[in-house]
């Protein structure tokens, strides 16, 4: 957001639904000296970054000569204004959000807000701030050497999934995924000729 001086921002966990139009709207919430909450004002807009995986590219790479170092990501931008949430809305976004993060530890059983007491409950709850944004537009990001040969773009892929970090072995993946051509094994249409003959 824009705070009328600089730009201002933080990194948070937050979870999608809709509006009755359809709209989709995001839901989080932040400390309550967060200077995000003076831009929840139902007017200003906003923007919402989505982080996606993101890997380094070596020109070593590539089989064509004289390429240069990249970076490979996905990202998508939300626009929109925000507004704060009620007391009760921010009840369900808080239940919402753990729940969304809570299942993926299962078979673990789901930590709930109820297994907090009331009291403890409502005074972590006076310090946070719960935000809704209307996503007014939707912007993805997504560079995948789309533009390089079937070789270049194949060489990259695999330059990538022999990196043992995350964010290359998601890269590599997602492009074999966008151009499985690439990686198809090639034949010798001359050797089967001479076999078949």
């Amino acid at each position: 957001a824009w705070d009328g001086k600089r730009p201002i921002a933080s990194s948070l966990p937050f979870y999608l639904s809709f509006a009755d139009d359809g709209t989709p709207i995001a839901l989080f919430h932040v400390a309550r000296n967060n200077p995000l909450i003076k831009a929840a004002d139902g007017v200003s807009t906003v923007a919402l970054a989505v982080i996606g995986a993101d890997a380094y590219v070596t020109p070593d790479w590539y089989i064509s000569a004289d390429q240069v170092p990249t970076w490979l990501y996905q990202a998508v931008h939300l626009t929109g204004p925000v507004r704060t949430l009620s007391a009760d809305e921010l009840v369900v976004q808080i239940d919402t959000l753990s729940a969304k993060f809570e299942n993926r530890l299962l078979p673990k059983k789901p930590w709930t807000s109820s297994k907090m007491t009331a009291a403890r409950l409502e005074a972590l709850k006076k310090g946070i701030v719960g935000l809704s944004m209307r996503v007014e537009d939707v912007e993805g990001s997504f560079k995948l050497n789309q533009q390089k040969s079937e070789a270049d773009y194949a060489a990259v892929a695999n330059g990538l999934s022999a990196m043992p970090d995350h964010g290359s072995q998601t890269i590599a993946q997602l492009m074999r995924e966008a151009r499985p051509q690439a990686f198809a094994p090639t034949t010798d249409k001359t050797a089967s000729l001479e076999g078949s003959m």
